[in-house]
């Protein structure tokens, strides 16, 4: 097991020390002076020179390289050009809208996901299961950002249910306006993951009913509920639990969008906004993060495999 381990951390380490690499020099060689864009375009010359001389930039970039990954391993992720306060401040402030907003997007996709894909595996090649594979072929196909759109439009501008957007802290606002400018963006991201999700759940159970310990248990009259629940959803939680662990890490990285059209100010609105005024610090720091976050949940699947299931830790 040591020997597993030890494997699949040093693969994490190097997927990271890549990413990183990627990420700098592919965001430095992106048009644009940060410099310039601090001091404007009027700004002379000998002035733009000298900022640069005092942000580092005008170093070759294996040299700004090798300082910026020198920091981040000692803890600093750097300071950001234009947002006040340590990188730390500046990301734990944005990542808690963005991690509210993903666990409500699994929640819904969970309660939503489990069931529907259980009554299709049950109901396979009836009404059941042909309805309910045709709404999440749906919900994959629809794009969360014109289901967002869409939802807005109607209970946001015709009904006038819900806010069309922004973002409440729970302190400030209370538990019923929190939760509701919460609604439409976790309901227009949920949608397409729940569909995914369950076509997994109806992929994995029916996997795991045509096996023969399954037949025998009903053959010997094990009520229908029991078999299910305590039998074929227990031994197929692994496929499932993987694709939720991946729609996490998904949702982080990926609500971009979202959170610009409800203006939710997390860490994909920051990522947009530092883009468009090249603030190169913040971008790499987010990135780096959403990758450590990314590579740490597949290493904690890795292992939760490795301990479940032998062969996986004894593969060459």
């Amino acid at each position: 097991m040591l020997k597993y381990i030890v494997k699949k951390a040093v693969s994490v380490l190097t997927v990271l020390f890549i990413v990183s690499f990627v990420t700098f020099f592919i965001i430095h060689l992106t048009p644009g002076d940060p410099a310039r864009i601090m001091l404007g375009a009027d700004a002379p010359q000998e002035a733009v020179e000298a900022l640069r001389e005092q942000m580092g930039l005008n170093r070759t970039l294996p040299v700004q390289y090798l300082e910026w990954l020198n920091d981040v391993l000692h803890g600093d992720l750097g300071t950001s050009i234009f947002m006040e306060g340590s990188m730390s401040y500046i990301i734990g402030l944005r990542m808690k809208p963005t991690i509210v907003l993903t666990l409500c997007v699994l929640g819904i996709a969970v309660i939503i996901a489990i069931p529907t894909g259980i009554m299709a595996a049950r109901g396979r090649g009836r009404a059941v299961d042909q309805g309910m594979m045709m709404v999440s072929m749906i919900g994959v196909s629809i794009p969360g950002f014109l289901l967002g759109l869409l939802l807005v439009l109607l209970f946001a501008v015709k009904l006038g249910l819900l806010p069309a957007s922004g973002y409440k802290e729970l302190k400030d606002a209370g538990l019923v306006t929190y939760v509701k400018y919460l609604i439409l963006p976790s309901i227009s991201l949920g949608m397409m993951h729940a569909a995914l999700l369950s076509r997994m759940t109806r992929s994995a159970v029916l996997e795991v009913l045509n096996k023969d310990y399954i037949k025998m248990a009903k053959a010997k009259g094990v009520h229908s509920f029991s078999l299910m629940f305590r039998h074929a959803l227990r031994n197929a939680l692994l496929p499932i639990i993987t694709v939720i662990a991946q729609s996490f890490v998904s949702l982080i990285a990926g609500a971009l969008v979202t959170e610009t059209i409800f203006n939710i100010p997390g860490i994909g609105k920051l990522i947009i906004d530092s883009i468009g005024r090249r603030d190169y610090e913040v971008v790499q720091a987010m990135v780096l993060l959403v990758a450590v976050i990314n590579v740490l949940i597949m290493f904690a699947l890795d292992l939760i495999y490795g301990v479940i299931d032998p062969r996986i830790r004894t593969e060459k």
